[in-house]
């Protein structure tokens, strides 16, 4: 056990790219975590293969640190607004957070969000000023506008005095005074947390309760959830009670009890660094991993059965944005690159997920073939579909779609975001223009004097589908957008989707040189010579608004007839890859993705051309 005035509990939050998990690597670095000769890699609690190659953080991890004779818990949240609910579920978790902005961006889209849960917690935030040795770095702007976005977010006076932090998490150096106090060592960072977080709330002498904020699954245990014991104590083979919960109207702030379990506590653990270590009893302030009850969920409230009636309300997370279907792979080649999965397995698969993942839903709305999942954004279903693709899955997504309700007068609402764009001034034109197309209001302009103008709009949600490539081609790369749900707002109109058509195969086999030489001269090709297509595969983006029927298959015929153009060589065009990122963006409403442990390809919902012509029919009659 822990002496409970030794324990300190903090969150890391800000924006994407802010620094969050380079300060773990000083702070593990200071705490002397890892022996002098032990191999360290970058980022290291960016443990998942997905977040070390997008160089994002993904999921909350906890991790703890000792400094002289304090214990401090520390959790490293993701700065992408898509997993949010990632940060939204483990505020309760800890006593305070440390705000970490940009000295040279500043408050971002994401940093105005996680502030705002913070405050609406009640938590007393730390301000970390990092990368103030950048060349670029403005650390007095980027201070006053943190503190205008802390009063405009209503914080409290208290919260509003905060203490401020100034350093580099990447070169290991934190100081209360840049000007009077010499640039090194971490102990700054340290002594504020222990001074300023306070100390966990607890009663060890009462009855054991906390709330599951996290879950895990080990092949051996089952589930495992983590928490922060709220009171009490807890050994192993103590009975516990779990009871879940859940809303029936979050509004009115009503919710109601599903469920009562009664279990054992098989193990429990700490976690010693990054390790978990397990112990065989824990006490009030202690972040601690339990298992024993079979179907923990989170936002369960864990017990003893004297105290059972103690319910905590359930975890507050916003609800989903964006939907679309994953479908069983009905194409010519499943299971050809990977296990062809059915109904079923799918099923299970997601709904596993869901019980971790708080802020994705998961409905089987009837159809035959496929579940509809909802999350918070494109790139929070993208990384669930490259985490099942990459596990050996078949199988098919359809475009996104956002998730539309009415209000009290019936009006159509549908989420609106916040979008931030940095850009150079030569683009700022184009982009402008593209956004105003996707209903997009301009809200305001600040020249970052860099050479960087930086363009706010409010953007429906629905408008963002499909643009970053477009916004990345636009600006050559150069161009930076962030974008942060905002909440519902009336339907803005129709927008114009893509305004290419596709080409699509008309035969199966293997794709010939002779025929793509023909294609590329009508549009951009996705695939390239011996490629295996099949009927209804897409092959390339047409230059027309129209589809495209073709035959990438078709060879020369071979006769003794002499050509003139016989020894032209056949040069071509280097095939546009399509990422699953780029696939999702590109399709239309009647294609799919096909995900295969080995390729992304785009077809037609319907694959043959015969059924195509039927189906629209069918619509133009229902139309009219």
């Amino acid at each position: 056990m822990n002496d409970i005035s030794k324990i300190r509990n903090v969150a890391i939050i800000a924006h994407i790219d802010h620094g969050k998990t380079t300060l773990l690597d000083s702070i593990f670095r200071a705490t002397r975590l890892f022996r002098e000769n032990a191999k360290v890699e970058e980022r290291v609690m960016d443990n998942d293969e997905l977040e070390r190659e997008r160089g994002i953080t993904i999921r909350s991890k906890h991790c703890s640190v000792q400094w002289k004779d304090y214990l401090i818990n520390i959790i490293d949240t993701p700065g992408h607004a898509d997993f949010s609910g990632e940060v939204e579920r483990v505020l309760c978790m800890v006593d305070s957070v440390l705000l970490l902005v940009d000295a040279n961006e500043g408050p971002m889209p994401q940093t105005r969000y996680v502030l705002m849960r913070a405050l609406k917690a009640g938590l007393k935030p730390i301000v970390v000023l990092n990368k103030v040795d950048r060349p670029n770095a403005n650390v007095q702007a980027a201070l006053n506008a943190t503190f205008d976005l802390f009063l405009e977010l209503g914080a409290t006076d208290e919260q509003a005095d905060f203490p401020v932090l100034y350093g580099s998490g990447l070169h290991g150096w934190f100081v209360k005074d840049m000007e009077h106090e010499e640039r090194e060592g971490m102990d700054a960072l340290f002594e504020t947390i222990i001074d300023y977080v306070p100390a966990p709330l607890g009663d060890v002498n009462k009855p054991f309760l906390m709330q599951a904020t996290t879950l895990t699954w080990n092949n051996y245990i089952g589930r495992v959830g983590c928490g922060r014991i709220l009171q009490g104590k807890i050994r192993k083979g103590d009975t516990i009670v779990r009871t879940s919960t859940r809303w029936q109207d979050k509004d009115k702030g009503e919710w109601e009890i599903t469920g009562r379990e009664l279990a054992k506590v098989s193990h429990l653990w700490f976690t010693k660094g990054l390790k978990p270590v397990e112990v065989e009893e824990a006490s009030a302030g202690d972040v601690v991993w339990v298992a024993g009850p079979e179907d923990i969920m989170i936002g369960d409230t864990l017990s003893f059965e004297e105290n059972a009636d103690s319910v905590l309300t359930p975890l507050d997370i916003e609800e989903p944005t964006v939907s679309m279907f994953f479908l069983v792979n009905s194409g010519p080649f499943a299971g050809k690159e990977g296990k062809a999965v059915t109904l079923r397995q799918m099923k299970e698969r997601l709904m596993q997920e869901a019980r971790a993942n708080v802020a994705l839903k998961v409905e089987d709305i009837g159809r035959h073939d496929g579940l509809k999942v909802s999350g918070r954004g494109e790139l929070h279903l993208a990384i669930l579909i490259e985490e099942m693709r990459r596990e050996g899955m078949e199988f098919c997504v359809s475009r996104p779609e956002v998730i539309t309700k009415y209000d009290h007068d019936n009006n159509l609402l549908e989420p609106l975001e916040q979008l931030i764009i940095d850009v150079p001034e030569e683009y700022q034109g184009v982009v402008i223009e593209k956004i105003s197309k996707r209903k997009g209001e301009f809200m305001s302009v600040q020249n970052l004097g860099t050479g960087l103008l930086r363009l706010e709009f409010n953007i429906p949600t629905r408008g963002l589908i499909g643009y970053r490539t477009e916004f990345l081609t636009d600006t050559r790369g150069l161009g930076i957008m962030s974008s942060r749900f905002i909440g519902y707002d009336l339907w803005r109109g129709e927008i114009s989707g893509r305004n290419r058509g596709s080409m699509v195969s008309m035969d199966t086999g293997e794709a010939t040189s002779y025929q793509l030489d023909n294609l590329q001269h009508r549009g951009t090709l996705f695939i390239s010579p011996m490629d295996q297509v099949y009927e209804g595969m897409i092959i390339g983006e047409h230059s027309r608004p129209n589809d495209l029927p073709c035959n990438p298959t078709k060879k020369k015929h071979v006769t003794n007839h002499r050509s003139a153009s016989k020894d032209t060589p056949i040069i071509l065009d280097v095939p546009r890859e399509l990422t699953l990122d780029a696939a999702l963006e590109w399709i239309a409403e009647d294609e799919l993705v096909e995900v295969t442990p080995l390729s992304v390809r785009v077809r037609k919902s319907i694959l043959r051309q015969e059924d195509r012509k039927k189906a629209a029919k069918k619509v133009a009659v229902t139309v009219n």
